[in-house]
């Protein structure tokens, strides 16, 4: 037992810091916004410290290997708790100034950062569901957070709808996958799915498909995308900024996780979905944010696609494969979070501001502003020498590696169509003429994020050595995990 509470210490730490915090926000006889925030921000700090504790431990498992914590859940987690915390500091201001700040924020977010902790480390589909409803629970709440908005209430009900739909998706093919494993353990059902010839039995392709399709809703692939304009449209930029980050990077891990350590002798059945769903959220992604004059509703297809260039290194099957994709993955959360630091930035004196109409002749009213957002722009696009093209080159060439040429062809064009809107964003901000408004001054916190995130993009090509070396070892991690898995299932087996 002592084990079992020692791996999943991350999580008891985000479950309690939660219950004390939301404790302290009932009983406290003042405003404890402020409070609970700035404690809600050093748990996750404690939370993060603790998970990378496990980053040079071998693999090990708790609670009858339901829960499994290695490098890479170390890495996952850490970048997750991470990821929330910077979205709480993120959002303060904003929440303050739309009359929005409540102490139960803060705790929600601690929450959902619970179930993603969850998620990474899931070895089994009864814990994997555990920690999904945990953490869609939370952010159902959070998108609709704002009561008095007719469109947060609506993003809110959408998100619930449509998640309830996919965990249903999620459950059906995870009983599926149990009636025909016997077992919900990952490494039991690596054993059970083995392919006749070359080809999974039609049964239990099927189970694969209602799984991968509630886990593809999770990171907005194409066609389980559909929540995702409409969501971070409507949600209070603040969340929405969460809601591209963190979760994202949860969801892209327990993808890795379940199709490398549950179905690696079934990569002959799930490789074509996956390859389908990224070429389908590259060119969706693509196509469909040209004609977007929201900002928050352009960085919704702008994500759908960054999951499809994620999913391409995911389709190469390969420990360089799966490394390109943490890597990806890092850089995608680094280059969103700077985006948004400067999107929530965007207020006149008539409020928050969200079209990109009202970006024009920023460079000259706030060049600080435009200078880090055209850097995230450019790097989103896949511009050298920005952090953004480095995350394509890996995932690119993970995908040549492994022989899948039309895919990485695909996946290029798609980055060139990409890049109209990003430049789009440039061009307004530094050829058109201001606006009659001007933009305030981004505030402190904002600011200095902005620009803590711009310089790591841009000096990103200097030194990228320690953070390719930590994807490398999680990735060669993650991989042998499975393989020794499953050798030690077989050697288990073979004694009886």
């Amino acid at each position: 037992m002592l084990q079992n509470l020692t791996l999943i210490l991350p999580e008891m730490i985000l479950f309690l810091g939660a219950m004390g915090l939301l404790m302290i926000g009932a009983f406290s006889k003042g405003d404890s916004t402020r409070t609970v925030n700035l404690g809600a921000i050093a748990i996750l700090a404690l939370a993060a410290a603790t998970a990378g504790s496990f980053a040079n431990n071998a693999q090990a498992t708790a609670f009858n290997g339901a829960f499994v914590m290695d490098s890479f859940a170390a890495l996952m987690k850490v970048l997750t708790f991470v990821a929330t915390g910077i979205a709480i500091i993120m959002s303060q201001g904003y929440m303050r100034l739309e009359k929005l700040a409540r102490f139960e924020y803060p705790v929600l977010l601690l929450l959902a950062a619970a179930g993603m902790g969850m998620m990474i480390s899931a070895n089994d589909l009864i814990a994997l569901y555990m920690g999904i409803e945990l953490q869609s629970l939370a952010l159902y709440v959070v998108a609709a957070i704002n009561r008095d908005s007719l469109r947060s209430t609506e993003a809110g009900l959408k998100y619930f709808v449509l998640g309830a739909l996919s965990s249903g998706m999620l459950l059906y093919g995870a009983s599926l996958i149990y009636g025909f494993s016997g077992s919900t353990n990952f490494v039991e059902i690596a054993a059970a799915f083995q392919p006749q010839d070359g080809i999974l039995p039609m049964a239990q392709v099927l189970g694969l498909v209602f799984l991968l399709a509630g886990l593809a809703f999770k990171i907005s692939a194409v066609p389980f995308h559909m929540w995702t304009p409409d969501v971070y449209e409507g949600a209070p930029t603040s969340v929405t900024a969460f809601f591209a980050s963190a979760p994202k990077l949860a969801g892209m891990a327990i993808f890795l996780r379940i199709m490398m350590t549950g179905f690696e002798n079934a990569l002959v059945a799930w490789q074509q979905i996956i390859i389908l769903l990224a070429i389908l959220s590259m060119v969706l992604g693509a196509f469909a944010a040209i004609g977007q004059q929201n900002i928050k509703r352009l960085m919704a297809y702008s994500s759908i696609g960054h999951m499809g260039f994620a999913l391409v290194g995911f389709a190469a099957a390969s420990a360089a494969g799966v490394s390109s994709v943490i890597l990806y993955m890092t850089l995608y959360v680094v280059m969103t979070l700077g985006t948004f630091a400067c999107i929530l930035s965007m207020r006149q004196d008539s409020g928050p501001v969200e079209r990109i109409s009202d970006l024009a002749g920023l460079s000259q009213t706030r060049p600080f502003m435009a200078f880090c957002l055209a850097v995230m722009m450019f790097s989103l696009a896949g511009i050298p020498p920005m952090a953004g093209f480095f995350g394509k080159l890996f995932v690119f060439r993970a995908a040549i590696d492994a022989g899948l040429y039309s895919l990485s062809i695909i996946g290029v064009l798609a980055s060139v169509v990409g890049a109209f809107y990003y430049l789009r964003i440039v061009k307004v901000m530094y050829l058109d003429a201001p606006a009659d408004e001007v933009n305030e001054p981004m505030p402190r916190e904002l600011s200095i994020l902005a620009g803590v995130m711009t310089a790591f993009t841009l000096l990103f090509f200097v030194y990228p050595s320690p953070l390719v070396e930590l994807a490398d070892k999680a990735g060669a991690v993650l991989m042998q995990d499975g393989m020794v898995a499953t050798d030690m299932l077989q050697e288990h087996l073979a004694g009886h």
